[in-house]
């Protein structure tokens, strides 16, 4: 019964391990798009930064 317990429970962790991430990715691109129709003007604007430059 012992080696049945194991083998179960490693295709149990497998199924897991490979569903979870694409169902993960499905729901944050669910998120993602709705966050994205958002109105332009209420989007936060891109910061312009300079790099400071020393003299060698």
């Amino acid at each position: 019964m012992g080696l049945i317990d194991g083998l179960l429970l490693t295709s149990i962790s497998t199924v897991i391990c490979i569903v979870f991430p694409k169902l993960l990715s499905i729901i944050l691109a669910t998120k993602t798009n709705r966050i994205s129709s958002i109105p332009a003007d209420r989007k936060m604007q891109e910061a312009s930064t300079e790099v400071a430059t020393f003299p060698s």
